[in-house]
């Protein structure tokens, strides 16, 4: 399986050229940019020139993109909304969309080959109109990352319509045959729990964000650091007919002690593999 670190352990720092040499001195063969704006700035010519010379230079790959969440600069501590797909109103599923295309363009300078979305914000109900906005939402930016070259991945969330039952509704009954799943191994441990979303999900998984949590919480831990079962998760991965990109999907506290994190990722990856 591939491994991937997500720059999310940096998302309060901005992203240069030095914390991705770190991610590929760690063990990571590539790496999960996480649009947000304070961190990566996909609006900034400067920033995504800076670091498409250095992925023009360097063995380490930029695998996939994580979508924006927040148009703001400060993932939603200004009061800006969520990004929402889903919304109720047409101009907000619009501004969602909008945004997310913005990030999109940057495949033109840093070549990614998947994109994850969240669709609905943590509230969101199922519903048929739910899933007309998910069919909807998932074509429109499906047809403008195509030409790009990138592969749409939704992702689990808390919300009903994102369960892995939903998904493989909205991606078999709208024949989105294109699109997968990247699916996030801590937030199935909260929910349905994590081998019965391998399960449901099956050849649909293209990646998996992984991080560790004690069933509460969604912690973003270390593997290892929770209470999800590993070596049979792992074993499940690898059963897949394509194992999937593991994507180390860390929370940014971490970065808090650098003596000890190069080591723990190493571990991490290890475990996972």
């Amino acid at each position: 399986m591939l491994r991937v670190l997500s720059t999310h352990l940096y998302i309060n720092q901005r992203l240069h050229a030095g914390l991705l040499d770190k991610a590929g001195q760690w063990g990571a063969e590539a790496v999960e940019l996480f649009a947000a704006r304070q961190h990566f700035d996909y609006t900034s010519r400067v920033q995504v020139a800076e670091l498409a010379a250095w992925f023009r230079t360097n063995a380490l790959t930029a695998w996939s993109m994580h979508a924006p969440i927040y148009a703001d600069t400060t993932m939603g501590r200004s009061g800006a909304p969520t990004l929402n797909l889903l919304h109720a109103d047409r101009a907000g599923r619009i501004e969602a969309m909008d945004e997310i295309k913005r990030a999109l363009e940057t495949a033109e300078q840093i070549f990614f080959r998947n994109l994850v979305i969240h669709l609905g914000d943590k509230e969101e109900e199922w519903s048929p109109r739910t899933a007309e906005y998910a069919f909807t939402a998932l074509e429109h930016l499906g047809a403008f990352a195509r030409p790009l070259g990138v592969r749409l991945l939704v992702e689990n969330l808390f919300n009903e319509p994102t369960t892995p039952e939903h998904l493989v509704e909205i991606l078999e009954i709208g024949h989105l045959d294109q699109i997968g799943v990247c699916l996030d191994l801590g937030h199935a441990h909260i929910t349905v729990g994590v081998s019965a979303a391998i399960d449901t999900l099956g050849g649909m998984i293209v990646q998996v964000h992984a991080h560790d949590n004690h069933g509460v919480k969604d912690e973003h831990l270390l593997p290892g650091d929770g209470a999800i079962d590993w070596p049979s998760t792992v074993a499940a991965l690898n059963a897949l007919a394509e194992p999937p990109a593991v994507v180390l999907e860390l929370s940014s506290q971490l970065a808090n002690e650098p003596a000890k994190l190069p080591e723990r990722i190493r571990r991490a990856f290890e475990m996972i593999r």
